[in-house]
């Protein structure tokens, strides 16, 4: 995948394995592993590993995902990804990690309006999802910001470092 998505202040490329690095060092932030699954990683391997799945995903005919690395200014800001689902519902999830020197910037909200567009423009999808923490409180803004709406409160869905959280999950339509 050779698709680059381009913002007023970002680029969206296709995550490669160079990342890895970087990927290794917000994955082992303890503020953002606060509310992702996934747990701070062993070691540098172990990141190594994932970026492959991610890589791969991307690669597939047709693509399982897109997965993007997010820059500013030629530097990493973090990953953005559109997960498909099954072509005949023509839907997706989206999920996203910043590094926090560029959270409350906007970025986020920036990232994820240009995926939402090119996953209804460029891939003529119908529904976007996404979930995120209860506590989540900046992640859930950033997904109101973007015209999402709250459909779902589901118990105890989330298995984080600090126990069993509740999810809130978001939907968006082609025709919001």
């Amino acid at each position: 995948m050779n698709l680059i998505l381009k913002t007023e202040r970002l680029i969206l490329r296709p995550i490669k394995f160079e990342d890895y690095s970087d990927v290794h060092q917000l994955h082992s932030l303890a503020e953002v592993d606060e509310y992702n699954t996934l747990g701070i990683p062993e070691n540098e391997e172990e990141t190594i590993l994932h970026v492959k799945k991610l890589i791969d995903s991307n690669q597939t005919e047709p693509p399982l995902a897109y997965t993007f690395v997010i820059e500013n200014d030629n530097q990493f800001a973090g990953l953005i990804s559109l997960n498909l689902g099954r072509a005949k519902y023509k839907n997706a999830e989206i999920w996203f990690k910043l590094h926090p020197i560029f959270w409350n910037k906007g970025f986020a909200t920036e990232a994820l309006k240009e995926i939402i567009s090119f996953g209804f423009n460029s891939l003529n999808l119908h529904r976007i999802e996404a979930g995120c923490a209860v506590d989540n409180i900046g992640s859930y803004k950033v997904l109101e910001k973007v015209g999402m709406t709250r459909e779902a409160h589901t118990r105890q869905l989330l298995p984080l470092k600090s126990g069993w959280a509740d999810n809130y999950g978001y939907a968006i339509l082609s025709t919001d």
